[in-house]
């Protein structure tokens, strides 16, 4: 039997994705945040790429710990400030550099932006900014990593991995307040 498991849970901009190991550190019960998955198309669009990721994951009630972070996620898609931080992630399986760029980015305050180039070089890795969105590309942790909250040079919006891309991303910023509502051309869709 696994000890990955997941749930889905409804937010602002649809139907997200958590997924948590449990297990004990020091004889204590703990759960640990293996990834948080910013919304898919449907349901089954979301397990099926929970699936991709943590092929043995097992769909579950979550756990006391688990469930205070979705609650504390759903609100940030509320436009709350909680920065998250808080939200132990296991990055056991994540790469050094990766890791570096993860707690960066996870520095940045709700309403607030960097660019990449701006967390290159709070890594200590300036001109590496190719390579910090390599990394926040494959973010396991949105929106808890905010990946959102990195734009490129000149605050311009580029590619996003999550589903609905630069739109996603441009509405997520937008509940924030880091960047203002822009209406589409043929007006809110939503």
């Amino acid at each position: 039997m696994s000890d990955i498991h997941f749930a889905l849970f409804e937010t602002p901009i649809g139907a997200c994705a958590i997924a948590w190991h449990a297990g004990l550190e020091e004889g204590v019960a703990q759960a640990r945040v293996v990834l948080v998955q910013l919304p898919e198309s449907t349901p089954a669009a979301a397990r099926a790429r929970v699936h991709r990721r943590a092929p043995e994951a097992q769909e579950s009630e979550p756990l006391p710990e688990i469930q205070d972070a979705i609650v504390r996620i759903r609100a940030v898609l509320e436009g709350g400030k909680d920065d998250l931080t808080s939200i132990a992630l296991d990055m056991s399986d994540v790469p050094p550099f990766h890791r570096k760029v993860f707690e960066v980015t996870r520095a940045i305050p709700p309403g607030q932006t960097l660019t990449y180039g701006d967390v290159a070089a709070r890594v200590g890795e300036p001109g590496a900014a190719q390579a910090v969105g390599q990394a926040l590309g494959a973010n396991p942790f949105a929106p808890v990593v905010p990946c959102h909250r990195v734009l490129a040079a000149g605050g311009k919006m580029n590619g996003f991995s999550a589903h609905g891309g630069i739109v996603t991303k441009r509405r997520m910023l937008e509940i924030e307040g880091a960047i203002a509502h822009q209406p589409s051309l043929f007006g809110d869709l939503d």
